[in-house]
């Protein structure tokens, strides 16, 4: 599994508070399930944020972003950011802030 463990871990430090928090390995990656839906994941040398794609144009633009493509698709409203953007707290905190908001529509939906 080719993921950081550095940001597996800060992740994981960032959602020690909640209740319904599962770790799965998927895409290379490892994924972190909240209320069942996937919000984050530790990859190679950055994370990747599920945020509501209503920001997704607003966000992508920021340094060290880029859209998620799997299979030559565009999956707006995942984001990856590189490691090396992560590294200030407010950054980081940024993004687990926007996962998480997302992840509170999709669970209150009853998606």
């Amino acid at each position: 599994m080719a993921y950081s463990e550095n940001i597996a871990q800060r992740i994981r430090s960032s959602l020690e508070h909640l209740a319904n928090v599962e770790e799965k390995k998927m895409f290379g990656s490892l994924a972190f399930m909240v209320n069942g839906k996937m919000c984050l994941t530790a990859g190679p040398k950055r994370m990747m944020c599920r945020i509501d794609p209503k920001l997704h144009e607003q966000e992508v633009r920021k340094i060290g972003c880029s859209t998620v493509v799997m299979r030559g698709r565009n999956y707006k409203g995942y984001i990856h950011v590189q490691e090396e953007n992560l590294k200030q707290e407010n950054d980081f905190e940024h993004w687990i802030e926007l996962a998480l908001d997302f992840n509170e529509q999709l669970t209150s939906k009853g998606k």
